[in-house]
């Protein structure tokens, strides 16, 4: 694109923009980054163009624009920040030192050296949320040419986004950027599948867009009778929501009946409520369907009616209502600001970047930075609910919450001195889960303090750390959750190393390799494919990524039959310590010993525990049962002659 191109284009939405500075920003840019060239050959100019012309689809202002044809300027060429700031002011340099990457000298590895860079992006985001939107935009245009690395550098890349930056975008609300990161991303993590999803809806296409042009008419002519004025188009569901719900619910593609939802797109939130109406007198909506995301909005501000009907054919179709502001901001979520709010003004986005605040601020004495992305992940992925105030203010949590999360979320004295909650009105437990669209009140004394006891069902990071820091715990050991893991533990030693023992080959001689994707446990229904490297891979009957797989390397599979002969036990006295089931029975996973059943008694101070497992070659037993006695925690093992 031209610089006067360029310069056309900003003014066509923003006609205060700032002119002098985007000329100069573009041609100190291009001037700096002359004779680099990107992966594909071209010139490397292209890249900041390509995250500029992003943002202006998101309506960027001025300076937004100034620093993402910057962004790597500073990085990659001679010019510093300190010259930036010079020729562009604080604000400009602000953005552009928030998205440039830290020296790699100081760092053991390329894990912990993009894991701090991560960490420096998110900082710089809590001070100002264009950071974000720059990073968004640059990781964009860069997943867009991705086919030109490495297959492995493709994968890594693609990993990264899906589990950082695409759950990011959600959480700003930026509904389209968020999509077509996780298709990009679908399509080199699990390329065969992204080829069969495109192909299978190109298949119904025709059909489709028939079937759905036939409803936008009906709906625009009843809108009309109305005199309701509104847009109403139908919008193509993204591979990977497809993907992820197939997944899900362990359901075929041709389960999926809502490839397509049809949207209205009214002046007024009294006609999106009429619209509504409309659609139930032309079609029977299906029960508990119905989402009113406009009286109660997302946590991302997303704002929406949703609806499900059956057309008179039997067609299950989606209806999406809105207003044009609320469609913008679904679309681009915290980026719409712009276009609502004014274009060179108004730029403190605090509550809608709320959530990464608190992130930080529960996390900001970690100073691994792997492991504080490894605890983001958590936080990104969490699903969410939105409580009220009684002043109506909206408070986000995580699904579960207690009246506690909420207290501590609306300040730390509150949650230290609440001593009762009523929701909706209603005096309520303090461990009570609360439901979107809850009000909910906390009632303060001030000789109050927080229990102990208040770890157990809190649900946020915040609540707890605050609890703790109050009481002076540093660490708390929940013997709830260790049981939890051991169990968890339990169920990796039989979907893992030891399930390869219960699977029968018929006709064949091959090793077997367990799909990641399925997490199998004895019977299930299975179905296996020799790989090209001469492996049956095993993936449940039911996994998606068995359309990616050629129908004809399929080889017969059989669950050995459970014969109790086969079936051992030891019974164990043991001190009742945390972490010694997880000891024993990883003796187990190393003998590739498949569990049957694990039982524990508690006996005062100690823990009878039976261990039930497979076993047909006997010999092995007394070496197990020998390592076992080792343990510092086991009193007595003694094998049970008769299971």
């Amino acid at each position: 694109m031209t610089l006067s191109a360029f310069i056309e284009e900003v003014l066509k939405y923003n006609p205060k923009a700032d002119t002098a500075l985007l000329k100069k920003a573009y041609v100190l840019a291009e001037k700096a980054h002359h004779g680099q060239t990107r992966s594909t050959g071209e010139d490397y100019f292209i890249h900041p163009i390509g995250v500029a012309t992003i943002l202006m689809k998101m309506y960027a202002d001025s300076a937004t624009l100034c620093a993402a044809l910057l962004h790597d300027i500073v990085e990659d060429t001679s010019v510093s920040i300190e010259q930036v700031k010079q020729l562009f002011g604080e604000e400009v340099a602000l953005l552009v030192e928030g998205v440039t990457k830290i020296e790699k000298i100081h760092f053991k590895d390329s894990e912990d050296y993009k894991a701090e860079n991560i960490r420096k992006i998110l900082i710089a985001t809590a001070k100002d949320v264009r950071v974000i939107l720059i990073k968004l935009a640059d990781r964009m245009d860069n997943m867009q040419t991705l086919k030109t690395f490495r297959p492995e550098k493709q994968q890594r890349i693609a990993k990264e986004t899906l589990e950082i930056y695409a759950p990011v975008a959600h959480k700003l609300g930026m509904w389209r950027l968020k999509g077509e990161l996780e298709d990009l991303s679908l399509r080199y993590l699990e390329p065969e599948v992204y080829k069969f999803l495109r192909s299978k809806v190109a298949e119904k296409r025709t059909e489709r867009e028939n079937s759905t042009e036939e409803m936008i008419a009906t709906i625009k002519q009843s809108l009309a009778e109305k005199h309701i004025d509104a847009i109403v188009y139908g919008r193509a569901k993204y591979f990977y929501s497809i993907y992820k719900k197939m997944k899900k619910k362990k359901i075929g593609f041709n389960d999926i009946y809502d490839l397509v939802a049809i949207r209205i797109i009214t002046k007024t939130m009294p006609e999106c409520y009429a619209a509504l109406g409309i659609v139930h007198d032309l079609w029977k909506p299906m029960p508990h369907r119905f989402k009113d995301y406009i009286a109660v909005p997302k946590a991302n501000g997303y704002q929406s009616l949703h609806t499900t009907i059956v057309t008179n054919k039997g067609k299950i179709v989606e209806i999406q209502i809105r207003t044009e502001e609320m469609h913008h901001i679904s679309e681009d979520g915290i980026a719409a600001h712009w276009k609502y709010h004014g274009t060179e003004r108004d730029k403190k986005f605090d509550r809608k970047i709320s959530w990464l605040k608190q992130i930080l601020e529960w996390k900001r004495q970690s100073k691994d930075a792997s492991d504080f992305i490894e605890s983001l992940k958590v936080d990104l992925f969490e699903d969410e609910i939105v409580v009220f105030t009684p002043k109506g203010d909206p408070i986000s949590l995580p699904t579960n919450a207690t009246p506690v999360d909420f207290a501590y979320m609306v300040h730390t004295n509150i949650g230290n001195k609440c001593s009762k909650a009523l929701v909706n009105n209603k005096i309520t437990p303090l461990d009570h889960n609360l439901e979107s669209g809850d009000i909910v009140e906390i009632v303060v004394n001030k000789n109050a303090e927080p229990s102990r006891q208040w770890l157990k069902f809190v649900k946020t990071s915040k609540a707890r750390t605050k609890i703790k820091n109050t009481l002076k715990i540093e660490h708390d050991h929940d013997p709830k959750a260790e049981r939890l893991k051991q169990d968890a533990f339990i169920d990796t030693l039989s979907s893992a190393s030891a399930v390869y023992n219960m699977i029968e080959v018929i006709g064949k001689n091959l090793p077997l390799k367990i799909s990641k994707c399925c997490d199998i446990k004895f019977n299930d229904k299975i179905k296996g494919f020799i790989t090209k490297d001469n492996k049956i891979t095993v993936h449940k009957e039911g996994c998606i990524n068995i359309h990616a797989m050629d129908q004809k390397r399929e080889a017969a599979l059989l669950w050995k039959v459970d014969n109790e002969k086969d079936v051992v036990a030891i019974r164990l006295l043991l001190e009742d310590k945390v972490g010694v089931l997880a000891k024993i029975l990883s003796i187990f996973a190393a003998n590739q010993v498949n569990i049957k059943s694990v039982n524990t008694k508690q006996r005062k101070d100690k823990v009878i525990t039976t261990i039930r497992f497979y076993l047909k070659e006997k010999e092995k037993l007394n070496s197990i049962v020998a390592k076992v006695k080792q343990i510092k925690s086991v009193i007595e093992a003694v094998i049970q002659k008769n299971t």
